[in-house]
């Protein structure tokens, strides 16, 4: 089966923006958040028909990226538990909802409204499920429904925020590079 030149570039920046943003030597010096969750809704978007090795690459990226900064960084391992295995899922909601938007987006304020709740909601969606099995799974904190509340606002936000301005980004470099290469297209068709 050959792959196409453009799903494997789109997969190389998208593994290449997990890696910057989660290795400790650039997302800190760059002042970048985590784009992990933002890359996962795009692949989904983008790679939709190629699901069967491209979310299999992106999960090892992440793992591979994990390791080095704890092996090789110091970063602590304390989000390293049982609950890590969940994070398959916590990605492929997004994967998933990428996907979906994909098959239906539409170019106007319908398609707009689309795509911005189903980022909205696939970000939930994998915050309530990466928080909850590290909270419920982890064995870091005595568990409870009081202390889960207390903690499930925490960082909602920031991840929100981070997915919504790394998804905005890659949609004004994606429109822009859609115009280029229409561009470029009158211009040979022309000449």
């Amino acid at each position: 089966m050959q792959i196409p030149r453009s799903q494997l570039l789109i997969l190389g920046a998208l593994a290449a923006a997990m890696a910057l943003t989660r290795l400790p030597m650039t997302a800190s010096v760059l002042h970048l958040q985590d784009a992990s969750w933002a890359v996962f809704f795009l692949a989904g978007f983008f790679l939709s028909a190629q699901w069967r090795w491209a979310f299999p690459t992106l999960m090892a990226v992440a793992v591979a990226v994990d390791y080095t900064a704890i092996r090789y960084f110091g970063i602590p391992n304390y989000c390293v538990t049982v609950a890590y295995w969940f994070l398959v899922l916590s990605f492929a909601v997004l994967w998933l909802a990428g996907t979906w938007l994909h098959q239906r987006l539409t170019f106007d304020l319908r398609g707009a409204l689309a795509a911005a709740a189903s980022l909205v909601v696939s970000v939930s969606l994998c915050y309530l499920i990466s928080n909850g099995s590290f909270y419920w799974l982890g064995d870091r904190v005595e568990p409870s429904w009081n202390g889960w509340m207390a903690n499930l606002g925490h960082h909602y936000w920031s991840f929100l925020k981070a997915s919504l301005i790394y998804v905005t980004a890659a949609v004004i470099l994606y429109l822009v590079g859609m115009q280029l290469a229409g561009n470029a297209e009158r211009v040979r068709s022309s000449g």
